[in-house]
């Protein structure tokens, strides 16, 4: 019998630490290759960590809510046949200088994020992950009131669940203004029913409320004419089956239009930060992708602008299937720069989207319907039935005009109507 050390693997930049939320075995369990064997959490999102072996769970280091590091051993697995090492989750044993640098990339994050900018007053030199630095910046906690909180981490550092229960311990001695109730409801006869928000859904709320609150939205839209887009995807879905191994649909023909009108307004693929506009060269297309227990999240195709149709696809289709298996890996849902959401799986006509921070815009693509509409040629005008679809793109006006909304917002109706 041999020792496999089974490490919190690196989970993509910013991210140093996670939350373990339900271990899927005990201590004795049997386990197989691949087996998922314990659920974590970042603020970005929920995952599971497999195991690399064969063999029988021999210690849980961690316990339900706690937070280890990236490198950090949750786990030792006994297996036969195995050398004793530190595994990342990747079949093979990684070569030496693999732990070497994950080590090297927690300390670079522990360095970057050693210090904290207070509103007022001198530079704090107290120990903050990324995910502490949100949870301060959001409570509005001071500079001196983090220097109160008592760390339980290693070295003393300031775990999550050590900020957010001084956030509870000061809000419970605070008084606060009560808030009206909107309705006067007797809950004691029966009549509602009280539902818990979990944890993503908390996390979509407030990022929804945080985005209100940080652009000024507008929403343009247009009709786009589908019918002969229709056309080219019937005719080629079965070939592209056969010959890629994956199925075509109108999603990956919109991510493509999509992609072109980036291109042509590469403005709308930027971010703000304070009074500059951040343009970014690559272009990741994030597409919000609904769960089965009816929670969201944004999977991103990263470098979209290199990929070809059917490179979009496979894509596409990888990260939307293992979206629903809550398989995503926490950097998958990082990196995006313009987000794609359609409505019309739901056979709604069109709405108006909130842009997923800290993008400028965001499309939205309604439902497909048929229409009798006059089509203009050379000829004269005619009376004919047209598939059509509304596109609304919502923007955020500090840095996307009117006039730069609409022109992109044609140039993807354009690029659709012209495959």
């Amino acid at each position: 019998m041999s020792r496999i050390e089974i490490q919190l693997p690196a989970m993509g930049e910013g991210i140093i630490e996670a939350t373990i939320t339900r271990w899927l075995v005990a201590i004795g369990n049997e386990v197989t290759i691949d087996q998922s064997i314990v659920e974590i959490a970042t603020d970005k999102v929920d995952s599971e960590i497999p195991s690399p072996v064969n063999g029988r769970i021999k210690e849980l280091l961690f316990s339900e809510g706690e937070t280890p590091q990236v490198g950090q051993v949750i786990a030792i697995i006994e297996a036969e046949g195995q050398d004793t090492q530190k595994t990342d989750n990747n079949q093979e044993k990684p070569k030496p200088e693999t732990g070497t640098k994950i080590v090297k990339e927690v300390i670079e994050h522990k360095e970057e994020a050693k210090t904290v900018e207070p509103n007022n007053g001198p530079k704090s030199t107290i120990h903050l992950s990324p995910l502490v630095r949100t949870i301060v910046k959001k409570e509005g906690i001071s500079d001196d009131e983090i220097g109160r909180v008592q760390g339980t981490g290693v070295n003393g550092r300031i775990t999550r669940n050590d900020i957010l229960a001084y956030v509870e311990k000061r809000n419970s001695i605070t008084e606060k203004p009560k808030a009206p109730k909107p309705i006067d409801i007797d809950i004691s006869t029966g009549d509602v029913e009280i539902i818990h928000m979990d944890r993503m859904r908390k996390l979509i709320a407030e990022h929804m409320v945080m985005s209100k609150q940080t652009s000024a939205h507008v929403t343009s839209f247009i009709e786009a004419d589908v019918t002969n887009l229709m056309a080219w995807r019937n005719s080629e879905k079965e070939s592209f089956l056969k010959r890629e191994g994956q199925k075509l649909t109108l999603t990956h023909l919109f991510v493509e239009a999509t992609v072109k009108a980036i291109k042509q307004y590469p403005i709308i693929n930027s971010s703000v930060d304070n009074d500059k506009i951040i343009v970014r060269k690559n272009i990741g297309i994030g597409i919000a992708t609904a769960l089965p227990n009816g929670n969201l999240i944004v999977p991103v195709v990263a470098n979209a602008d290199k990929l070809n149709l059917s490179g979009i696809v496979e894509k596409v289709n990888d990260l939307a299937q293992r979206a629903r298996n809550n398989k995503l890996q926490p950097n998958e849902i990082q990196g995006g720069t313009f987000t794609i959401t359609n409505l019309g799986m739901f056979d709604t006509l069109s709405g108006t989207p909130i842009i997923n921070q800290p993008q400028v815009a965001i499309l939205a693509i309604g439902a497909i319907k048929k229409r009798v509409v006059v089509i203009e040629s050379e000829n004269g005008d005619t009376i004919g039935i047209r598939q059509i679809a509304i596109l609304s793109l919502s923007y955020d006006h500090r840095v996307v005009d009117g006039a730069l909304g609409g022109m992109f917002l044609k140039a993807v109706k354009e690029n659709i109507e012209n495959h």
